[in-house]
C-alpha cells in the first residue's frame, strides 16, 4: 500500500531525474525506476548499495545505486522528484535540518517531494514519528503545498511542492499536481 501511494504521488512518468534517499533494500527503487529517465537510489552502506543495485538491475539501465550517508552531498545538483521514505526519524534534529535544506535546494522548480513515514514510534528512532514530515518541511525554511496521498493510523505519504517565489518560474512537471488539500496539517 505504501509503495503504491509513493508511485501515485510520482505520477505515471516519465519523470526526469529522481533521487531516492536511503533506498533500503531497493524495493521502492525497483518500482520507481521504470518511471524515471534517471534514478539515483542512495543507501549509506556497501551492503545496502548491493541490495539496491540487485533490485534495480533488471528495471532500468538509467537507474543507479549510489553510496550516500545523509546528510551528505547529493549525487546531482538538481532533481525533478525526490523520494524520502522511512528515514527522517532516524536522523537527529541537526542532521534532519541539513538534509531538509539540501533537499529544498536540489528540488527543481515544479518538482515533487514525496515523504513516506510511519506515524508510530519504534525504539530505534532518534526523533518521534509524530509530526516528523511537518518538522522536516519547516526545517527547509521554504513554503510548501502538501497533499496527503495516503494516510493510515500507522503511516502517511505526502506529495509536496515548493510554493515560495524562488521556485515559481521554473520548468513545469510532466504530470498534474492536485492541490485540493494543499494546506493539510500533518
Amino acid at each position: 500500500m505504501k509503495r503504491r501511494a509513493i508511485l501515485h504521488a510520482l505520477g505515471p512518468g516519465p519523470i526526469g531525474r529522481v533521487l531516492e534517499l536511503a533506498a533500503g533494500n531497493g524495493s521502492n527503487s525497483a518500482a520507481i525506476a521504470p518511471r524515471a529517465r534517471r534514478l539515483d537510489a542512495t543507501e549509506a552502506t556497501a551492503s545496502g548499495i548491493a541490495l539496491v543495485a540487485s533490485a534495480i538491475a533488471q528495471e532500468a539501465p538509467r537507474a543507479r545505486a549510489m553510496q550516500l550517508a545523509v546528510p551528505g552531498h547529493f549525487p546531482q545538483p538538481q532533481y525533478d522528484a525526490i523520494v524520502i521514505a522511512e528515514l527522517l526519524y532516524y536522523l537527529t534534529p541537526r542532521q534532519m535540518q541539513r538534509t531538509a535544506r539540501d533537499t529544498a535546494a536540489a528540488l527543481r522548480g515544479g518538482g515533487t517531494l514525496i515523504l513516506a513515514h510511519h506515524r508510530i514510534d519504534f525504539p530505534d528512532f532518534a526523533q518521534r514519528a509524530e509530526g516528523i514530515q511537518t518538522r522536516f518541511l519547516a526545517a527547509t525554511g521554504r513554503a510548501w503545498s502538501k497533499r496527503a496521498v495516503r494516510c493510515t493510523s500507522r503511516w502517511i505519504v505526502l506529495s509536496c511542492r515548493l510554493t515560495d517565489a524562488r521556485r515559481e518560474t521554473a520548468t513545469p512537471r510532466n504530470h498534474e499536481h492536485r492541490s485540493s488539500s494543499a494546506l493539510l496539517t500533518v
